[in-house]
């Protein structure tokens, strides 16, 4: 009996070899992930890696790995699922039927490629149960020349009755090395992305965030995975990205029993289980990564170039210099003092004034943090003629007038609280938890998405030539229940999805109707990041720590995910070093100011001015040229960077001193530049020499590219020359 049956068996197999496999390459220049039915149309990963020459080869991949084990044949799906026996991994989605059942098995149904208006290819691959009515939908959107890769998925069915998604990831990658080395990035305010490398061994690591809100607050979603071993900026395979989410996220790593790598990434479940309407696709954030086999360096290239192209907000274009009044004068001003700061705004040479926090309120005036959010009428002690007259007189001074709010958060002392407490996210039977003294709206109200964009149109209807906003977003989600939710007997675990869904639609709005104003994201420093909100927002603050030193390392791990031209820097008094220092660090980015202009000496002030006439010669290239790093704080005593311009005919190097020790040696050794032509010729001229100082660059000598990339320059950095920025340029 056991003969016949291992007979029938083995007859099954056999014939089942004989059906077509369907192999799907998804494929950028240099990177490919295949993806092949198996004998029962169930959909796998059977490669990730270099991208072949010839695509017939594609098919034979699957066989040339021996990965056979007792419960890991399902560990390469690429979308696995929940409540099937044979599946111990991760599941990227888990649901409870209309009839109760737990269960999933998904299998190919079809697929399509198209290339987009935005110039990717874009394949579509319908998945669907073997017995319910339910379908998944992946997505691979590639850009072939940036190696970058955007995953997602939509879930739907057509069952009689709702359906309980537990668990709906955006991706399911599963990757073929066997030594994984994770940076991950921790903090807390002024102490964000703090990198913390790990080295994986078989199991789960996950990184996540359950804020709500400010979400990247104690997590960045930004993750680096070295393949085979640790990558360096200019060798190694790593994949590098991010989950674009404005909300709770989690990024699963799993490796198993084969030292494969398994990744789940997608929205955070965690009191988010869903009811799916029949008929109703539910469709999940992007997971955007690219794959580099030139290190960390190409990979970083790769997101900003993809990032400035593909989805920021005028990333091709221009960005504003300013100057902020908070530090100068936090709270305290009134209308006369802010006018006297105009002149200092001119005279540094930037473009604009931001009014901070403290404009608006009057029953519960702004005087500080306690009072006063929500209420976004003018105060009239402070301001008398209001916003419009601000503008007028900085426009007579020859700058513009930018303005900040934080319009989805209110204090418990406000006007809004007292006459709409159904507004805000609150536990009736809890006590109310505040964060920086305020809670968190109902953005799941369409009322309270109007009230939201109301103040951002009532700002701009009042005021046509309003030229910035800086979008301020404090506290996270404590006890959170929607009252709106409740009302219209919605779950309250819908509550962390329908929040960021409800932002996106305010600020669409705000897009539809002001497509080009500049507007800053901020989140109490750099709690928000992520690139689904850069699509309306053409820049972002990284953190309100702006120690330039503390800012040479935050913005070299920022650097990593992003372009220039998104960070804002900005020069303040927060530390003892010295202005030169402060303002060569800022101006790696988004220049700005935060001082109090009108208290720099006649000195300071001339070299402030000559910096940023500097800065507006080279920002070009900082904004849109290719960033190398050259030398890591993290390794040496100084930290090393410079951007080249597309045509690698000019460029600029920064160098910061990070160690301030006798023993200290930064200048020990030439630093190699990178992303120059070797067969052109260069000239060194260094800037921003303050007052006397002399320089120990030869603006007088010619270097080949070849030389300054094989042997190197040194810059000279030391504890009389803490920074020095070097404007690159080519010769004939």
């Amino acid at each position: 009996m056991k003969t016949f049956i291992g007979t029938i068996v083995l007859l099954f197999i056999f014939l089942c070899s004989f059906g077509q496999k369907i192999t799907i390459p998804i494929e950028t220049e240099n990177v490919a992930t295949v993806l092949q039915t198996d004998n029962n149309k169930r959909l796998k990963i059977i490669y990730t890696g270099k991208s072949l020459k010839e695509h017939s080869e594609y098919t034979e991949i699957g066989k040339i790995y021996n990965l056979n084990s007792p419960g890991a044949a399902s560990n390469n799906n690429a979308y696995s699922v929940a409540g099937i026996d044979n599946n111990f991994t991760e599941p990227a989605i888990a649901v409870v039927h209309a009839d109760g059942n737990n269960s999933l098995d998904l299998l190919y149904e079809r697929h399509t490629s198209s290339q987009t208006d935005d110039g990717a290819i874009l394949t579509t691959i319908t998945l669907k149960d073997a017995v319910y009515p339910f379908f998944v939908d992946l997505f691979y959107k590639t850009w072939k020349e940036k190696d970058v890769i955007e995953q997602w998925s939509v879930i739907r069915h057509t069952e009689k009755e709702n359906v309980t998604l537990n668990k709906y990831a955006s991706a399911n990658l599963y990757l073929f090395n066997k030594d994984y080395y994770l940076t991950s990035y921790n903090g807390s305010w002024a102490r964000e992305m703090q990198p913390v490398e790990t080295h994986l061994r078989q199991g789960m690591h996950t990184v996540e965030s359950r804020l709500g809100t400010r979400e990247n607050l104690l997590t960045s979603p930004n993750f680096m995975l070295s393949l085979d071993g640790k990558a360096t900026e200019t060798s190694g395979t790593v994949i590098m990205g991010q989950i674009a989410w404005d909300g709770n996220f989690s990024l699963q790593f799993e490796t198993d029993v084969f030292k494969n790598m398994h990744i789940v990434a997608g929205i955070n479940p965690y009191q988010s289980s869903f009811l799916l309407k029949p008929n109703t696709p539910f469709e999940t954030p992007r997971f955007i990564y690219t794959l580099s086999y030139e290190g960390k360096g190409r990979g970083s290239r790769n997101l900003q170039g993809w990032l400035r192209e593909n989805r920021l907000l005028d990333g091709k274009g221009d960005r504003l210099t300013l100057l902020n009044n908070w530090e100068a004068t936090y709270f305290d001003f009134d209308q006369e003092k802010l006018v006297g700061l105009f002149g200092g705004a001119k005279e540094l040479g930037v473009d604009m004034f931001l009014l901070d926090d403290g404009w608006f309120a009057n029953k519960y005036p702004r005087n500080n943090d306690k009072a006063g959010l929500g209420d976004w009428k003018v105060n009239r002690n402070k301001l008398p003629d209001g916003i419009p007259y601000l503008i007028r007189e900085a426009e007579k001074v020859g700058v513009k007038f930018g303005i900040w709010i934080e319009p989805e958060m209110v204090n418990p002392k406000s006007e809004l609280y007292e006459q709409h407490t159904d507004w805000v996210l609150r536990e009736e039977n809890r006590p109310e938890i505040y964060f920086r003294n305020q809670l968190v709206l109902d953005l799941t109200n369409p009322e309270v998405q109007d009230h939201v964009f109301g103040v951002v149109d009532g700002l701009f209807t009042e005021n046509p030539s309003l030229a910035f906003i800086k979008w301020d977003c404090n506290a996270p989600i404590f006890n959170g229940h929607s009252k709106y939710l409740e009302r219209n007997k919605i779950p309250q675990s819908h509550l962390y999805v329908e929040y960021t869904r409800g932002l996106d639609k305010v600020l669409q709005r705000i897009r539809e109707k002001y497509p080009t104003v500049p507007m800053m994201l901020c989140s109490g420093g750099g709690g928000r990041s992520d690139y689904s909100l850069l699509q309306y927002f053409t820049e972002f603050w990284l953190s309100d720590n702006t120690d330039p030193l503390e800012r040479v390392f935050m913005q070299w791990d920022y650097s990593y995910y992003y372009p220039a031209i998104t960070m804002c820097n900005h020069v303040t008094d927060w530390s003892n070093k010295s202005l030169k220092y402060r303002i060569d660090v800022a101006s790696m980015g988004k220049l700005g100011f935060d001082i109090r202009a009108n208290e720099l000496s006649e000195r300071d002030m001339k070299f402030v001015r000559q910096t940023v006439s500097n800065y507006n010669d080279f920002k070009d290239i900082v904004w849109h040229g290719e960033m190398y790093r050259l030398s890591s704080p993290y390794e040496n005593d100084m930290a090393s960077l410079m951007y080249v311009s597309n045509d690698k005919t000019e460029g600029v190097m920064f160098s910061y001193l990070t160690n301030w020790r006798y023993l200290a040696e930064p200048s020990l050794r030439p630093v190699k530049l990178q992303g120059l032509d070797a067969g052109k010729s260069y000239r060194l001229t260094e800037l921003n020499l303050h007052d006397e100082q002399k320089s120990s660059v030869d603006g007088s000598r010619i270097y080949s590219g070849d030389f300054l990339m094989n042997a190197g320059f040194n810059p000279n950095v030391n504890s009389n020359r803490t920074s020095v920025v070097i404007k690159i340029e080519s010769v004939k």
